[in-house]
């Protein structure tokens, strides 16, 4: 064993866990395979990945399908609730299995929010049940209603939000604690069960994800970029407005324009994360390439460089090769990448939005302009590039800051041990 998990044996007995996440491992990608990792301690988890292996470092898989899909033309404020039912209902039919073939876990995570969890406690009523708190949605003060150029304008949107939360407050019924990773996200969460959250973040290998000064990244072209080249870096799973990206586009004309020998790197798909689609099926990305081309010449639109999603093994390069990244996001779920981009010492500048205050605290850890004040995004990017000692200032800070508050192997795995085996010994 682990030291780490040596101490976790002498805090809770030996037992059965089952972990529950639609592609698993997600958010359980460190807690898991500690747990796992006493070969006395049995470990299982259910997945809807159908290509997931029989087993994944310890853990045994256990892939479940729903047995149908969504009602055609089901009234809109159930079409989410419709499909958490239809999953929950899938992972029952999976646990139902399980016991009859004779396995009872003493201990279940989840992640409720695709629904799979809902149900489990009536499978084994005696287990203990911890949820990953991820969000809780509001009418108002997050996400919804910020933006005003995507407003629905529809009166009717309190009701669905009201209805998507049903999910959440089901779950608080039947969740003997929570876990979530910021203190922002936990706070969107209603009393009491808020009282019954634990802060921990999921974690950050800072050990791995360091700066490189010697880094050299290769793109599709061929151009190969290195340290001495200046980079400016911009980040999302896909490219939309929920992380900034119709603000970043249109401060990119000015940027081009100030900094004549700069390189922009977008990694991002061009599909939805999070939010609604555009109409007539097209794609937020090209929306706002074609609203500020106009303003960028064809030899400046030369070094803006569209890398689509990356692995992640070409990822962290691109970020220890960045001069400064730019982080910008709702008032929503915190990016895994803001904090990679602080372990490897970016010089960042970000939205001064309520997500990034736990991290990004101003002029110190990085630069934080408002969120839809393009121009002075632009001249804030500028500012830094025209200033090397500034950047190494907030580099080392910003690394600093994540090595003590999120780094994975000395404070944050530790600490879900403790909150799983607290949630065990209950």
């Amino acid at each position: 064993s682990t030291p780490i998990c040596a101490n976790l044996c002498l805090k809770v007995r030996l037992m059965n866990i089952l972990f529950v996440h639609q592609s698993f491992p997600g958010q359980f990608l460190h807690l898991a395979p500690a747990l796992a990792a006493d070969p006395q301690h049995a470990v299982w988890a259910l997945t809807m990945r159908q290509d997931a292996p029989a087993q994944w470092q310890g853990v045994r898989m256990v892939p479940y399908r729903p047995a149908r899909g969504s009602t055609p033309d089901i009234h809109p404020w159930m079409v989410d609730l419709e499909t958490k039912a239809i999953r929950a209902e899938a992972a029952l039919r999976a646990a139902l299995q399980l016991r009859a073939e004779g396995f009872v876990p003493d201990v279940i995570v989840a992640h409720p929010g695709w629904g799979e969890s809902l149900c489990l406690k009536d499978v084994w009523p005696r287990a203990r049940l911890g949820i990953y708190c991820e969000f809780f949605y509001h009418a108002q003060g997050a996400d919804v209603g910020f933006d005003p150029e995507f407003n629905s304008g529809d009166p009717g949107e309190v009701a669905r939000l009201r209805m998507k939360n049903v999910n959440n407050l089901l779950h608080f019924e039947v969740a003997d604690a929570g876990i979530a990773p910021t203190r922002w996200q936990a706070s969107t969460f209603p009393e009491p069960f808020r009282q019954r959250i634990t802060v921990v973040h999921d974690g950050i290998d800072t050990q791995a994800i360091a700066p490189n000064p010697q880094v050299r990244v290769r793109l599709g072209s061929g151009l190969e970029l290195s340290r001495n080249d200046e980079v400016i870096t911009f980040v999302n799973r896909n490219l939309e407005p929920y992380r900034g990206y119709h603000i970043f586009m249109r401060a990119l004309p000015e940027i081009l324009r100030q900094r004549p020998n700069a390189r922009v790197l977008l990694v991002g798909g061009d599909d939805v994360s999070y939010g609604a689609r555009p109409d007539n099926g097209r794609k937020w990305k090209d929306i706002f390439i074609e609203e500020v081309r106009g303003q960028i010449s064809d030899a400046d639109w030369a070094r803006v460089h569209f890398l689509g999603n990356v692995p992640y093994h070409h990822f962290i390069p691109l970020l220890q090769l960045s001069t400064v990244h730019v982080y910008l996001t709702y008032p929503f779920v915190l990016s895994w990448s803001l904090l990679e981009a602080m372990s490897v010492g970016c010089a960042i500048v970000a939205s001064d939005t309520l997500p990034l205050h736990e991290a990004i605290r101003h002029d110190e850890t990085g630069r934080l302009v408002d969120f839809f004040d393009a121009p002075a995004l632009a001249r804030e990017v500028s500012r830094l590039l025209d200033a090397p000692q500034e950047r190494q200032r907030l580099s080392e800070n910003a690394r600093q800051f994540a090595r003590a508050n999120y780094d994975l192997k000395t404070v944050c795995l530790p600490r879900q041990l403790d909150w799983f085996a607290a949630l065990a010994a209950a």
